[in-house]
Order: structure tokens, then sequence, then C-alpha cells
């Protein structure tokens, strides 16, 4: 396939054929290098964004450093197994200002950085927010609450925020996950991590229990959803743009887990 350009106006073009508008709360994933050559990189999907949704809007996107966990969990796969005492106590600890993204994207990690932007606390899986209700999306983001209800993913549900994937799949759609946690199925299942955080001004490597993330079929529930009807695309670039009501992708999500998960 021919690399093509993609220029700012394309962006805007693209996020107004999918309905992206003043106000909304979307929650964005994406990857450049989907797209071919993005004429000034992140900076400029970061512009459209904020731009598209306006004053009243707001932009989310994960800034996970999923790194952070502990190693038995397979985040160091590259590292061998004597190491791993020595990463758990020697990690850095989550600081929410320099701590960078883990395979979030470039647009992400710009992102968190950007003038006005807020950052959750949560030392492995936080997001990032910047527009009306980024504070109200990032704070209290609770260690054991990742995805749930509470969570920045289920206040964005009750905001009837959009989701919109850019050059991504549904297996970056991290809504998917509040799914997960309403769901009921055979299979759900807590487990335990562990993170270097701050506490009390000190450096302490902290074990929670949450769900367990599984994202293996996301995949497959988002090529069902997309049979509804209930999702616009456009083309951008060598990618695809797609957006989506969040409530209405989780709300499928959870029948379709209860009937094909075990």
């Amino acid at each position: 396939m021919e690399r093509k350009i993609v220029l700012k106006q394309d962006i805007i073009d693209a996020l107004n054929q999918v309905g992206v508008k003043h106000g909304q709360a979307v929650m964005v994933h994406t990857s450049l290098s989907s797209l071919g050559f993005v004429c000034g990189g992140p900076q400029i999907i970061i512009e459209s964004l904020l731009e598209c949704v306006g004053e009243e809007g707001t932009i989310m996107m994960p800034t996970q450093s999923w790194k952070n966990l502990d190693p038995k969990a397979g985040v160091h796969w590259e590292e061998p197994k004597e190491w791993w005492q020595l990463i758990r106590d020697n990690w850095p600890a989550y600081d929410k200002d320099i701590t960078p993204t883990n395979t979030m994207g470039a647009t992400a990690e710009m992102f968190r950085k950007w003038p006005g932007t807020l950052r959750s606390d949560h030392p492995a899986r936080s997001v990032a927010a910047n527009g009306k209700y980024a504070e109200y999306l990032t704070k209290n983001h609770d260690l054991e609450n990742i995805f749930g209800d509470g969570s920045p993913i289920g206040k964005l549900y009750e905001l009837d925020g959009y989701v919109l994937l850019i050059g991504v799949g549904y297996d970056k759609n991290t809504s998917l996950h509040l799914a997960d946690a309403r769901a009921k199925y055979p299979g759900k299942h807590m487990s335990t991590e562990s993170s270097a955080m701050m506490i009390d001004k000190k450096r302490v490597w902290k074990s929670y229990e949450t769900l367990y993330v599984d994202g293996e079929d996301f995949d497959e529930i988002g090529s069902a959803f997309e049979k509804t009807g209930k999702v616009k695309k456009a083309y951008l670039g060598n990618g695809v743009m797609t957006l989506m009501r969040q409530r209405e992708v989780v709300d499928f999500a959870v029948e379709w887990i209860e009937k094909n998960r075990k």
C-alpha cells in the first residue's frame, strides 16, 4: 500500500465526518504509524481533537505505565527471573508528572504533558484528560478499581461519552474493560497486582487486589458490535477512524461477554 500523507485539515475533516462535535467527552486511542506520514505528528492530532470538542468538551486518553507491575505478571518478559526482586526493589515510584506511558503511542505520551491536561493517580493504569470534565474524570482513581464503575472509564459512561479509535482496533478499546467489570461469567476472578508508588513521601512496593484484566476477545466483540450499525467510520491516510457512543458499546459488550465467555 502506498504511504499517504495526513494533514491537520484531513484529521479535522475525518473527525467531522464521524461526528465528533463541540461539548462531547471522548476517550481516544491512537496509532500514528497506521495512518502514514502525519505532517506534524501527535501535535496536530491533539490540536484537532481539542478544537473539535471545544471548551465545553473533554478529551481523555490512556496513559498507562503497566511496566510498573510485578515482573511475575509478565510485564518484564525480556528480563531474567533472577532480576525480578531487584526490579521490585528499585523500579521508580509512579509520578504522574514524570512517569512515561508504556505502548500507549506517541499521541498519548505528548497529551499527558499538554497544557491543561490532568492525569490520574493510578500507578499502572492511569488516564489523562483535558477539558471541561478533566478533573472529574481523573480524580480519585482508586487503586483497586481500575476500569469499573467510579473509575475514569465508569465516569465517562455517566457522562454519556464517546470512544474514538484512530488507526487502532477494538483490542485497544479500554472502555470494554468496564463491560468486563459489569458482566457476570464463570471465569471472572480477582488478581493481586503490585506497583511502586509514593505513600507518606516514601517509595513503597504496594500490593492490591483488582479485577483480572482480560481483553483477548475484544476484537471479536468489536466485530459483532459493528454489525449493529452503531459506529461511524472515516478513512484517514492509510488508516480508519471509528467513533461510537461508549454506553452502546459497553452495554453490548456486557451481553456478549455473559453469553460467550466461560
